[in-house]
């Protein structure tokens, strides 16, 4: 049965259509326009949603958990209820995201997030009515990072890359890795950068000391994104730029930013969205399981977390947010000059480009999947639709 969505405006977003109806069937867009040029079908269901904005589902490409679930440790039963409190802010896809912890647990986390993948494909194929947020691929933030710039990452945990652990940790995720961050200055990353990017994985260089010719010399190894920009880089200087001088620079790579106002001040962020423009700047939320939860001590995979008025610290250092998609979104309309559909945009088309995924997530179109959020105005989510169910 066809189902036709009405409201007021709807971003693609890469355009803005007044008056917007989508048509939905079997639980992917088949039709979308105005209604003053494409007439309702006949026999469908009609959800008028009167005012609200229509916009792609949320895609965040960088997340550990919400709702006190934490990604490496989650079970089934934990993912689905990560799952429903994703789409409460909006979210309808997103990749768990590890943190370095000892190789074996590493990979016993990577098996039990393909599964959470493969019973999330399962699902949507059978039916497509789980009104959740469903994980897509798996981010690999470690353990091929630098020491220097390791964060909150255990320094015990860190390794030196070699593609025989990359072999393993892909071999673990079965196939499931859809990004690897990794510092390009430590020996043999090049090497890894150009086999991962080989075998399809969003290759992006992060939590790093590199300057800017090993910075470039990754991109032109492979490397095509950039992880939580100006968070565990080596910071920009005027005469050696660095790692951030060619994720800035470069035209040719995307780029994701935490907009909490916490991990990069609003000043910076607006300088990031300048730079990057509307097409190549993604938002991430680097969520944490406390996200959604009251202050106290979390879980960030091996690591403790305090998280007090909204910041997440461990060993004097930040561990992740508490950002949700929906707030980054409204933070960057009020950070810079930037549109809401601008926002929109790097919430949503912008990290499934990244990833190389707009056939099917992103983005309003023909023979796309039927998520999409429902927003205020001022984009607020009023409700969102998964595999066009949740109404």
């Amino acid at each position: 049965m066809k189902t036709v969505f009405l409201a007021r405006r709807l971003f693609t977003p890469v355009e803005e259509i007044q008056d917007a109806l989508v048509v939905v069937e079997d639980g992917k867009v088949s039709e979308l326009g105005s209604r003053s040029r494409s007439p309702l079908p006949s026999h469908a269901k009609v959800v008028d949603f009167g005012e609200s904005v229509l916009t792609p589902g949320f895609f965040d490409i960088h997340m550990h958990g919400g709702a006190g679930v934490d990604a490496m440790r989650a079970s089934a039963s934990e993912f689905s209820r990560l799952g429903k409190f994703l789409i409460q802010h909006g979210v309808t896809a997103y990749f768990p995201t590890t943190v370095a912890a000892p190789l074996d647990a590493t990979y016993k986390a990577l098996e039990r997030l393909a599964d959470a993948i493969e019973a999330a494909e399962s699902d949507g194929a059978a039916n497509g009515h789980s009104v959740e947020a469903r994980p897509l691929g798996i981010h690999l933030e470690g353990p091929f990072l630098s020491h220097k710039r390791r964060g909150v990452h255990p320094p015990e945990y860190l390794v030196e890359p070699t593609l025989k652990i990359f072999n393993e940790l892909w071999q673990a995720a079965r196939g499931h890795a859809r990004i690897l961050t990794i510092a390009p200055e430590i020996s043999g990353a090049i090497e890894v950068i150009a086999e991962a990017a080989r075998r399809g994985v969003c290759v992006s260089i992060g939590h790093s000391d590199a300057d800017m010719p090993v910075a470039r010399k990754a991109v032109n190894s492979g490397a095509r994104h950039a992880t939580h920009t100006f968070n565990a880089m080596r910071p920009l200087d005027h005469r050696q730029p660095g790692i951030i001088g060619e994720v800035l620079s470069d035209d040719g790579i995307t780029a994701d930013v935490i907009a909490d106002g916490i991990h990069v001040s609003p000043e910076v962020v607006k300088v990031f969205l300048q730079a990057k423009g509307s097409e190549r700047a993604v938002l991430i939320t680097d969520a944490i399981s406390a996200t959604g939860m009251p202050d106290g001590k979390y879980q960030l995979g091996p690591i403790e977390v305090d998280v007090k008025d909204g910041k997440c610290t461990a060993n004097n250092s930040l561990a992740g947010s508490v950002l949700t998609m929906d707030r980054a979104v409204r933070n960057v309309t009020q950070f810079s000059t930037w549109s809401l559909r601008d926002a929109v945009r790097a919430a949503t088309l912008n990290p499934a480009s990244a990833v190389r995924m707009t056939d099917l997530y992103g983005a309003f179109k023909p023979g796309a999947r039927a998520d999409f959020a429902v927003l205020s105005p001022e984009g607020n989510v009023l409700k969102t639709i998964v595999g066009g169910q949740g109404f």
